[in-house]
């Protein structure tokens, strides 16, 4: 993985006693709350509901274990012993207090993380395939090109005060495991004659206007890709929409100017800013894939896999849904679940955090993932070393074997700690993890992805979920809107309303309603609730949602 140069470390060392010193002066009043807010967000940190919120980019989801430690340490010395993994492969901490943020700021950059363009009007972290470098479809690894991204990026004179956040994903699979096409920008990784480049998805997004990106170019060689990627910023930069941060996202542009139009616009500027790409950007690019060489893969007998796995039930649950296929045919990727039923999804304690740096280092040749479904991943492990590990999570309740069920859910934090929530999102979060781990279907049930939103900015992602829900204030009370067959994946959609949402009390029931109508509807065991849906369409499910409407309307 990516080194820090002294460059980086200069850099850091630089823009973190700018901070220092900008914090100290809100302290003593000489700047006001309206004045610190720029400078503060410009480092990540939000005035929350009830405290201030620390937001740690993790580049591209990967870490290595002194990172891992260090996350665990902020947690523990300035924090409340906890940290929360998002949806964009950040953690965030929810209870520092201002004057030490500065000491937090100089506590990560140690470890070569921070806290820059996590916020405010800029490109934020660029996000990956969490199984990157490991998977078995990938074309190639796409972290290399997220840290040239990153590079690119970060500080770039022309695109920190743009119309509104900017957000990019790259994938280097044709499974999409990044949510590209919900992404202001999405790539993937693709090879045409030899040669690798990447298609280019425009204007996807989520929030109040939920879209799915438009091909910008199904094909663009790396040697022109940052030229392309600046002249797709660029135009966005100068006709996007400043009256209204409502319709300010690149998104809204595509859509009102059209793809034809945004692709002749971005066209004509690569055009002018091609000849200023003289190379250096590929040398960079080379020098970058250096740091992310795959590691020295061990050869042994995976005999001790096998057996645990034929004579061990629990362990042989945990491998059927939490381990997914390696490159190498006896090495697997490992998905540690934060969504232990009962649990805030996404929280992880210091002490865990220090277990799976522990696990990373001793089994995992130092790596761990963060994905953008708020899990931590160990991509690449050996067979052999599987029972030892589930063993040891199982220590530290680290060991849900549910990747992919209806209790490994997004959840935003919701009312409980956002200024911009109007419903709570955790506790209905914990009630479905819970009130399905009582009925024991959760495994009969499949695959079911539940995203929840406490607002319509979509934080969640529940527009992308199979179920999705979004809470909202109604004159005061909690109601909560349920969507169907939203996806996330290579076919992603936008999930369709049902109608009227449901009270707090009456959520959780009307989930469960949908799920019963679901196991009746299938029509065997592996048909997902996702395949049901596109087969049946809303009707039988919104039958099962509003029995009362039914019976009025015999």
């Amino acid at each position: 993985m990516y080194r820090y140069s002294e460059f980086d470390t200069a850099f850091l060392t630089e823009r973190n006693a700018q901070f220092r010193a900008q914090v100290e002066r809100r302290i003593d009043g000489s700047l006001t709350e309206d004045e610190f807010k720029p400078l503060r967000l410009m480092n990540g940190l939000y005035l929350q509901l009830h405290a201030y919120m620390l937001r740690v980019a993790i580049p591209y989801g990967t870490l290595n274990p002194d990172q891992m430690r260090q996350l665990a340490l902020l947690a523990q010395k300035w924090d409340k012993g906890y940290g929360h993994f998002t949806t964009r492969q950040n953690i965030q901490y929810n209870w520092p207090k201002l004057n030490d943020v500065p000491d937090m700021l100089d506590a990560l950059a140690e470890v070569g993380l921070h806290a820059i363009q996590t916020s405010g009007n800029t490109i934020r972290n660029v996000t990956a395939d969490h199984f990157a470098g490991a998977a078995a479809d990938e074309v190639a690894d796409p972290r290399p090109y997220a840290e040239l991204l990153r590079q690119w990026s970060t500080d770039h004179p022309e695109f920190q005060f743009m119309p509104r956040k900017f957000k990019i994903a790259i994938t280097g699979s044709e499974n999409d495991r990044a949510v590209i096409k919900a992404h202001d920008i999405g790539l993937q990784l693709v090879e045409r004659d030899g040669v690798l480049g990447a298609r280019v998805l425009v204007g996807g997004g989520l929030g109040r206007t939920p879209m799915i990106g438009k091909e910008l170019s199904p094909f663009v060689a790396f040697d022109d890709l940052l030229a392309y990627l600046e002249a797709s910023v660029s135009v966005w930069n100068q006709i996007g929409r400043r009256d209204n941060k409502y319709k300010a996202r690149i998104k809204i542009t595509v859509h009102e100017h059209g793809i034809d139009a945004i692709r002749a616009k971005v066209n004509e500027r690569f055009l002018q800013v091609r000849p200023q790409f003289k190379g250096a950007d590929m040398a960079l690019l080379e020098e970058i894939k250096t740091h992310f060489a795959p590691p020295a893969f061990r050869d042994g007998s995976v005999a001790v896999f096998k057996d645990a796995y034929h004579h061990d039930p629990v362990f042989r649950s945990w491998v059927d849904t939490n381990i997914a296929a390696h490159k190498q045919d006896d090495h697997a990727i490992v998905t540690i679940s934060l969504k232990k039923q009962g649990d805030t999804p996404g929280d992880a304690t210091a002490e865990q955090m220090r277990v799976m740096a522990d696990l990373a280092e001793e089994f995992a040749y130092g790596e761990l993932r963060i994905s953008h479904e708020q899990n931590v991943i160990l991509p690449h492990v050996h067979k052999s070393d599987l029972p030892a590990i589930h063993a040891r999570l199982k220590e530290h309740a680290l060991a849900t074997a549910n990747i992919g069920l209806i209790s490994d859910i997004i959840a935003c934090p919701g009312m409980d700690y956002c200024a911009l929530a109007t419903a709570r999102s955790i506790p209905v979060a914990q009630q479905i993890a819970s009130r399905f781990e009582e009925l024991k279907l959760e495994n009969d049930i499949g695959e079911l992805k539940i995203k929840i939103s406490g607002c319509i900015n979509a934080c969640g992602h529940h527009h992308v979920g199979h179920i999705g829900i979004l809470g909202l204030d109604r004159a005061g009370v909690e109601n909560y809107q349920i969507t169907l067959g939203g996806d996330g994946t290579e076919t992603a959609a936008i999930g369709d309303r049902t109608g009227p949402g449901f009270a707090y009390d009456e959520i959780v029931p009307a989930v469960e309603r949908l799920v019963h109508a679901y196991l009746d509807l299938r029509v065997h065991a592996d048909e997902t609730f996702l395949q049901t849906y596109r087969r049946l369409g809303m009707a039988p499910f919104k039958a099962a949602l509003y029995p009362e409407a039914q019976a009025n309307a015999a």
